[in-house]
C-alpha cells in the first residue's frame, strides 16, 4: 500500500505570502512532515559523514559573568561526528576532544555549509525542502547545518543581509529575539569583526545594567524551538541562540526577500576598512579580534570593486524610487494597514496572517510569568502582553511552544 502524503496546513504559495507579510518572528508547525532531513540526528549524520573531519567550537560552561562569550574567545578542534558522539557519552576514542572534559565544556559545529559537508553526496541536498515554503528550487544547497551540545550558543547579533528560516531537527534550542527598534538598547559593535553580522556587547541572559542601562527597556521575544518546527526570523532582528538539550541539530537557510542596498554598502565599506587596517604593518596587528568564521583574505582592489558595485546598486534603486514617487500609482497612495499583531494586511481583501494551531507568533515576554501557564504545549502561543516595554529586566521568562 502506497504511503499517504501528509497534507500541509499551507501551500507553498500561501506560505510565501505569509513570509512576505510577517514583520515579527513566528513558528510554523506541521510543515515538515515527510521531509527526509527530519532523520538527520547526530547519530544518522555520523554514519553519513563517516571519517570526515568537522571543525568544532568549544567554550567553557560558565557561571554568570555579565559578558558575552564571543567566538574569538573559544577553542577550536577538528574531529569526526563519531568522536563528538563518543565524547558526549563519556566514552574513549574521542580524538582531540580528550583535552576538553565534557563536564566543563560545550561544543558546537556551527555554520557548516551542507554543500561542503556532502559534496560527494549531493542527493542529500534534496532532503531539505524549502520549496514548500514558497521558494521554488531551494533545498539543502542553500542551507547550513548546526550540531551542538547543551550550552552551545551563538552570541547575540543581527544579520545584515536577510531573514532566517530555521528547522529544528533534534533537541531544542532557545531563541532570544529583539526587534530592530531596540538596536540602541543592545549596544551594537563590529568587534569582533564579521562582515555580515553586528554583535551586541550585552550578555542578554545576565545583563550588566550598570554598564548597559538601556538594555533595561529591551523587548525580549523568547521561544524554545522543538523538533520539526520552523522559526522565521525577520530581517535585522537581534538573536541569541542556546542549545538546551544534550544534543541539538538544526538547519538554517538565509534568504533575501528583498534587496537591502544600504546593508550591502555598509558591509562593503566595513570590510574594505577592516582589510586596509589589517594589511598595515604592525607588531601588534594580531587576528585575535577577528571572528574565525570571517573570510578576510580579499585584496584592497577586490574590496573597492565591491564598494563601487554596492554604491551603484544603491544609487540605481534610489533613482528608481524617485521616479516612482514622481509618478505615483494611485493604488499605492493608501496607508499601510496592520492587524493587532502589527502584521501588514492586504489592501482590499482584509485577509490577516493566519495565526492559529499551525502558525504561532513569537510575542514579547511579560515581566512576570503567568501563573499556571502551560509549559510544554506544542500548540500554545507564547504568552505576552501587547505593550511590553522594559521586559528585559534580568533574565526573561521562557515559555515553550
Amino acid at each position: 500500500m502506497a504511503a499517504v502524503t501528509p497534507i500541509k496546513p499551507f501551500s507553498p504559495e500561501e506560505t510565501r505570502w505569509i513570509l512576505d507579510s510577517l514583520q515579527h518572528p513566528a513558528v510554523f508547525l506541521n510543515m515538515t512532515h515527510g521531509w527526509p532531513v527530519i532523520r538527520w540526528t547526530a547519530e544518522h549524520l555520523s554514519g553519513c559523514l563517516d571519517d570526515r573531519l568537522i571543525r568544532f567550537r568549544l567554550g567553557r560552561r560558565k557561571k554568570a559573568t555579565n559578558t558575552p562569550l564571543f567566538e574569538t574567545q573559544c577553542s577550536y578542534i577538528e574531529a569526526t561526528a563519531a568522536q563528538f558522539l563518543h565524547w558526549t557519552q563519556h566514552q574513549t576514542d574521542v580524538g582531540l576532544f580528550s583535552k576538553y572534559p565534557y563536564t566543563e565544556y560545550w561544543a558546537y559545529a556551527d555554520y557548516k555549509y551542507i554543500t561542503v559537508l556532502f559534496q560527494d553526496q549531493p542527493f542529500m541536498f534534496e532532503d531539505v525542502k524549502w520549496s514548500e515554503f514558497g521558494f521554488e528550487g531551494r533545498n539543502g544547497k542553500e542551507s547550513t547545518l548546526w550540531i551542538g551540545t547543551e550550552g552551545a550558543n551563538t552570541p547575540c547579533h543581527l544579520d545584515t543581509y536577510g531573514c532566517n528560516l530555521v528547522l529544528q531537527v533534534q533537541g531544542r534550542k532557545r531563541w532570544h529575539l529583539f526587534p530592530p527598534e531596540d538596536t540602541a538598547k543592545l549596544y551594537p559593535t563590529r568587534i569582533p569583526y564579521e562582515e555580515s553580522s553586528i554583535f551586541s556587547q550585552v550578555d542578554v541572559l545576565h545583563p550588566d545594567l550598570g554598564k548597559f542601562p538601556g538594555f533595561h527597556g529591551a523587548r525580549a521575544h523568547i521561544v524554545t524551538l522543538e523538533p520539526g518546527q520552523v522559526l522565521y526570523v525577520p530581517r535585522h532582528w537581534w538573536h541569541y541562540v542556546e542549545s538546551v538539550d544534550p544534543i541539538t541539530v538544526s538547519v538554517n537557510s538565509w534568504i533575501e526577500l528583498e534587496v537591502d542596498d544600504v546593508a550591502r554598502v555598509s558591509e562593503a565599506v566595513t570590510k574594505a576598512v577592516v582589510c586596509a587596517m589589517k594589511s598595515a604593518p604592525s607588531d601588534d596587528n594580531a587576528d585575535t579580534w577577528l571572528n574565525p568564521t570571517e573570510e578576510e583574505k580579499s585584496s584592497h582592489s577586490e574590496n573597492m570593486q565591491y564598494v563601487n558595485l554596492a554604491v551603484m546598486a544603491f544609487a540605481q534603486r534610489k533613482r528608481a524610487l524617485s521616479h516612482r514617487t514622481s509618478s505615483p500609482d494611485l493604488r499605492d497612495a493608501q496607508p499601510v494597514k496592520r492587524d493587532s499583531y502589527g502584521q501588514i494586511k492586504h489592501r482590499g481583501d482584509g485577509v490577516k496572517v493566519p495565526f492559529g494551531q499551525h502558525l504561532i507568533p513569537v510575542k514579547c515576554q511579560e515581566e512576570e510569568p503567568k501563573k499556571n501557564a502551560p509549559a510544554d504545549s506544542c500548540n500554545a502561543a507564547v504568552s505576552s502582553q501587547e505593550d511590553c516595554s522594559g521586559s528585559a529586566k534580568g533574565k526573561p521568562h521562557v515559555v515553550l511552544i
